[in-house]
């Protein structure tokens, strides 16, 4: 499965003479590059800065495997033990929710915008969801279980504060790019 072409806004610099350098700011991947270079040449280094970052961003992505490793860890030290899941992993088409568990199936699945965010914000969500497998609703038992876990409002308020700028409109007199 290839991903996406990714945007790429090239930006040239009269000051820069030999080194190209590159970043992601967003959903975009600029590329500095020197002015004199040529066009040929700055086709071969974006390509080149482009896989570069993608490789980068790739090895920082958190596999299954590790996210069925840091459930494990959670439930213990959290949970006594007491919420086996029967699988945990990031799905990709979580676009409303962090993460679900089925407990039925004792299934959990996390989204995968999860992936960029600090670890424990993560392990928030993953104890979350581990503590569905024990309380299935929202119930103030079910909250009793999250909040064993020290950072559990400090997430929250992360997740919230995540949300709420995700919404924002870009302030008065800046253009929304289509």
């Amino acid at each position: 499965m290839s991903s996406p072409t990714p945007d790429v806004e090239v930006r040239r610099s009269r000051r820069r003479r030999r080194t190209v350098s590159a970043y992601r700011d967003g959903e975009q991947i600029v590329v500095l590059i020197p002015a004199t270079m040529s066009k040929r040449d700055e086709a071969t280094w974006v390509a080149d800065m482009v896989a570069r970052i993608e490789r980068q961003e790739r090895r920082k992505l958190r596999s299954d495997d590790d996210l069925v490793a840091r459930a494990a860890k959670l439930n213990d030290t959290y949970l006594g033990g007491l919420a086996v899941p029967a699988s945990v992993r990031w799905v990709t088409n979580q676009n409303a929710r962090w993460g679900s568990c089925t407990p039925g199936d004792r299934t959990i699945r996390l989204s995968d915008r999860l992936q960029k965010m600090p670890a424990w914000v993560v392990d928030y969500v993953l104890v979350h969801e581990l503590a569905h497998l024990l309380e299935a609703g929202h119930t103030p038992e079910f909250w009793a279980w999250v909040d064993r876990y020290p950072r559990a409002e400090k997430a929250k308020g992360y997740l919230e504060g995540y949300s709420s700028a995700a919404r924002l409109e870009p302030p008065p007199g800046v253009e929304d790019e289509p």
